[in-house]
């Protein structure tokens, strides 16, 4: 039996989320997602955030850059990957990320200042466009 590598995150965006397109047109969009939970503590409440570096690819990156911002609440589907840079000395360094798969924009109806509509109306025509199966290959061609 294969393992199973899926994460499923509910947080809010750290920072506007930045695009870079890379050779071939591909574009990747990146950002950081902050995740709390509170618990007790010697009858105190404490608050525990989490960061977590999240990445999107291709379809799903244009539509994170255009519909994402700082501070907006979001469920992403995704999965964790590990890879290896060099840094600016040549020292190897390690990186933990999210590739998404998925995201959906949550929150109330006033939080979208009456952008809601448009985002499900590009989204649906995004997907229902993209190929065969309304799906997107987010994955980048290591």
């Amino acid at each position: 039996m294969s393992g199973i590598n899926k994460v499923i995150l509910v947080g809010h965006l750290g920072k506007d989320p930045e695009t870079r397109i890379l050779e071939g047109g591909v574009s990747v969009t990146s950002f950081p997602l902050a995740t709390s939970e509170t618990y007790n503590k010697d009858g105190r409440k404490v608050e525990q955030t989490e960061w977590h570096n999240i990445v999107m690819w291709r379809g799903l990156a244009d539509m994170a850059a255009k519909y994402l911002q700082k501070g907006r609440l979001v469920y992403i589907e995704g999965k964790l990957r590990t890879r290896s840079f060099e840094d600016k000395e040549g020292v190897k360094k390690y990186t933990t990320e999210v590739v998404a798969e998925n995201f959906t924009l949550l929150g109330r109806k006033s939080d979208f200042d009456g952008d809601q509509r448009a985002i499900s109306r590009s989204a649906d025509t995004f997907f229902n466009g993209s190929n065969n199966n309304g799906t997107i290959d987010n994955d980048p061609a290591y």
